[in-house]
């Protein structure tokens, strides 16, 4: 609504404009050719497909949730007329700012990043979409320990986004290199609907934009922000929700969109994508484990990632900060940044010279690992910028 795009049409419409050779040309270094001028990071891994969401794990080893290459299998038309089921708007539809129809292919995947920097596969071949307008991707979104096991959160599954008999789903991750699904997300989606759909009518996805998780309280909480809602699955797969924002953005008129969310000395803090075009208007909210919600800080462009580090200052992961062409676009490149929220309430600049960050967390070892070239590039990266003064293992992801 009145150019106003969700995560799943927006933030990842970077991927087609962003352009394959700005990657090619990086050479793996920060500030290396082909490359804007950067400051504060170092490349620690590459070959990634669209990396999102990331976990560190018992071992040390840093465990990546990848898109994956989208993919070309359709459940509407011209391939099924009528379509097969609900589709993602767009112009076909009528919708001329939606980003649909969907198609899919299954390339997602997790990958394990060692202590070099060494990728290797954890597991494969599972769902990624990508959208007709910006041929945005989507696949697997998150990864989390929960009681010892690995878990990861799906958004680039179901019929919706092309894939006629899948689901997003919560994968149980097996140590052979398969997953097994928990709970099926895409169903909860169909039959728990959010309050309003006002601001989504353009960009409504029926199987859900799965963006982050977070282990706490004995359950996960998972983020969808096309719904725009934080749910509760406990140890035995029982979903519940716990915020539902959509009705707020009524009452706000804005649109709020939830992505990364964190937990951390008893409650929960989760950022916002905003409205397009880009302008300084998504903000950090903290939210008690009963859905009490309260701002704590505004002023941010397009925050994909929060992170406390280990002396309790709250950091934010600003995606794309360039006004001048205010939506995903090649001028984006090199405008991602890391910005810390001082007591005060003022911003310290800490990373910047990104391109299309989307996750962090803090590691082991004290420094802060970012997804950089998460939408739009044919491979991402891993960064990693020491931001926290080295002081130990930062406080959650």
């Amino acid at each position: 609504m009145r150019g106003r795009r969700s995560i799943s049409a927006g933030v990842l419409a970077a991927a087609v404009v962003a352009g394959a050779a700005l990657l090619a040309a990086s050479a793996g270094t920060a500030g290396g050719p082909g490359r804007p001028p950067s400051t504060g990071f170092s490349v620690f891994a590459t070959g990634l497909l669209n990396p999102r969401g990331l976990e560190f794990g018992p071992g040390g080893g840093l465990f990546v949730a990848e898109g994956g290459p989208g993919g070309t299998t359709s459940t509407g038309p011209p391939e099924h007329d009528p379509p097969l089921c609900e589709q993602v708007p767009g112009p076909s539809s009528g919708s001329p700012t939606g980003p649909g129809p969907a198609t899919g292919g299954f390339g997602a995947r997790v990958s394990r990043i060692g202590r070099d920097g060494t990728r290797r596969t954890v597991v494969d071949g599972l769902p990624t979409s990508q959208t007709t307008i910006g041929a945005s991707v989507q696949g697997v979104a998150d990864v989390k320990f929960f009681d010892g096991q690995l878990y990861a959160i799906t958004a680039g599954a179901g019929c919706s986004h092309g894939l006629a008999g899948t689901v997003n789903s919560l994968l149980r991750v097996n140590r052979n290199g398969t997953v097994t699904s928990v709970v099926n997300l895409s169903a909860y989606l169909a039959a728990h609907p959010p309050a309003d759909r006002t601001f989504e009518l353009n960009d409504w996805e029926p199987d859900g934009t799965w963006y982050s998780m977070v282990a706490a309280r004995g359950a996960l909480y998972a983020v969808e922000p096309n719904h725009q809602e934080i749910d509760r699955i406990d140890s035995r797969w029982h979903v519940t929700r716990v915020l539902d924002l959509s009705a707020q953005s009524v009452a706000e008129q804005a649109w709020i969109g939830p992505t990364s969310i964190v937990y951390h000395d008893g409650d929960f803090y989760f950022g916002t994508l905003s409205p397009f075009p880009i302008a300084p208007a998504a903000a950090v909210y903290r939210m008690t484990p009963s859905g009490n919600v309260a701002r704590i800080v505004g002023g941010l462009f397009t925050v994909l990632g929060v992170a406390f580090d280990c002396r309790d200052r709250l950091y934010a992961l600003e995606s794309m900060t360039d006004t001048a062409i205010p939506f995903p676009a090649p001028n984006q490149i090199g405008s991602g940044k890391v910005v810390r929220i001082n007591r005060d309430g003022s911003q310290t600049v800490v990373v910047e010279g990104l391109s299309f960050p989307t996750a962090m967390t803090f590691g082991p070892d004290g420094l802060l690992y970012i997804s950089n070239f998460g939408f739009g590039a044919p491979t991402g990266e891993i960064d990693r910028a020491n931001v926290g003064d080295g002081c130990g293992f930062g406080h959650d992801h």
